[in-house]
């Protein structure tokens, strides 16, 4: 009896130890797991911070060097195939586009293109630089940088070049370099090239239908559903109502009304005191507020809003083709930064027919600007209603809308430490020599 009591205890004190053990490895483990997590924030807000200081510092030297920048110029394709349709391509289509017109011969040339079609493979040397100088980097227009952030740019890999050269909608190659621990891309976009998503909401009554039909066009091209068209259409009256999205300005004359006080000398301070206070005089003045100004301005606002909460830009970037080489979103093509024009040399054939929807015979004339631009860029609009005599009363109608050359960009920054990354995005008009800044969007 007394030794199946003692087995008995024994087995008590070993169930006991068992479940000490168990509740000490639970404790052990959800404390060494808290401490990771604890170790891994720390890591991610330092390099998050790291990150934030290598986009600041790019944003800075970008801004810098962008003033030394002219107008981007275009470049002649007339043996290469358009980049108009890319965006509707999917991956097999593209793979057999590539491979009907860059076929590289012994010398490494395309027999039908002319040209070449190798890439450099080495990288840019940053030997003689200090990483934390930004401005130690050469100029971010030079062409010696080739990056490895997307695989469009694989240093073996041919891909179909846009109107500066780079692909569509870059005016430069890609910049690619480190500051610290940070790597950092810096990519600069034509807007002009985009559909303006300001015509949606125009305040010109007379051409209302054909701005809607142009939008409903540009969203049918781009795989938005009737639903998503309809959600982006009241969400855009809001921001109508707030202000409305103008294409003309002209010179206005503004009454400015300023308070004028009037000195007192010490003698009359103390009588001053003792009488009763006299407001202040008004005067007023005529201040004239020029187009330019007013352009300004309304880029600036309507960039805040269209990249405010007011829009989801959910449906507008979901994928309609993903493949190794290529993302392609309605987002992609849509000008967010208040663009009043389109660039005809720039723009791929579903923004050009939303364009010339105010004119009539879109997709003719599209289809047209698409076939000659290849060969010699437009230098303005006379010469495109000469080239396009049979279409010039419709091109008339759309003066107002398009150009030949491209005034908004944007410049995208973005830094990565780790898993942590830092973005920015700068709008920039061009003013002749002169770049102005539109707004920032950081993130």
């Amino acid at each position: 009896m007394s030794s199946r009591i003692q087995y008995v205890r024994s087995g008590i004190v070993l169930l006991v130890t068992l479940v000490l053990l168990v509740v000490l490895s639970v404790l052990m483990f959800t404390l060494s797991t808290r401490m990771s997590s604890q170790r891994h924030r720390d890591k991610y807000i330092i390099d998050y911070q790291a990150a934030r200081y290598a986009c600041d510092s790019a944003v800075k030297y970008a801004l810098a060097t962008l003033n030394d920048m002219n107008t981007p110029d275009l470049i002649e394709r007339p043996n290469e195939p358009d980049f108009s349709d890319l965006f509707m391509l999917d991956e097999e289509q593209y793979e057999e586009l590539l491979a009907a017109w860059f076929v590289p011969d012994e010398e490494g040339f395309s027999s039908k293109s002319g040209r070449d079609v190798k890439r450099k493979t080495d990288s840019p040397d940053f030997s003689d630089f200090d990483p934390n100088d930004v401005n130690g980097f050469e100029d971010i227009n030079g062409t010696d940088y080739f990056d490895s952030f997307g695989d469009f740019n694989e240093p073996n890999a041919v891909g179909v070049r846009g109107p500066y050269g780079p692909p569509w909608p870059f005016i430069t190659k890609p910049v690619e370099f480190e500051i610290g621990p940070a790597k950092v891309r810096i990519e600069i976009e034509d807007e002009n090239a985009k559909y303006p998503i300001g015509w949606a909401i125009m305040d010109d009554k007379e051409v209302q239908r054909e701005a809607v039909a142009g939008f409903e066009t540009f969203c049918e091209w781009m795989e938005v559903n009737d639903v998503q068209i309809d959600s982006l259409k009241e969400q855009l009256k809001q921001i109508g109502e707030i202000k409305t999205f103008k294409i003309e300005f002209k010179n206005v004359s503004q009454i400015v009304r300023q308070p004028v006080t009037t000195p007192t000398t010490s003698s009359s301070a103390s009588s001053t005191a003792r009488s009763r206070v006299r407001p202040p005089r008004i005067q007023t003045s005529r201040k004239t507020i020029t187009a330019a100004e007013q352009i300004a301005q309304q880029s600036s606002d309507f960039a805040k809003l269209c990249h405010s909460s007011l829009i989801d830009t959910e449906a507008l970037a979901r994928p309609i083709i993903i493949s190794e080489t290529r993302q392609e979103s309605a987002l992609k093509y849509m000008g967010m930064w208040a663009s009043r024009k389109v660039n005809i040399n720039t723009a791929p054939r579903h923004v050009l027919e939303a364009a010339f929807t105010f004119g009539g015979d879109a997709d003719q004339i599209a289809e047209e600007i698409i076939q000659q631009r290849r060969i010699k860029p437009f230098a303005d609009i006379d010469e495109l209603k000469r080239e396009l005599f049979r279409y010039s009363s419709a091109i008339e109608k759309c003066e107002k809308y398009i150009t030949t050359i491209s005034s908004i960009f944007t410049i995208k920054v973005t830094a990565a430490v780790g898993v942590a990354e830092a973005r920015a995005v700068i709008g920039i008009a061009k003013e002749g020599q002169k770049a102005r800044q539109i707004a920032v969007i950081s993130g």
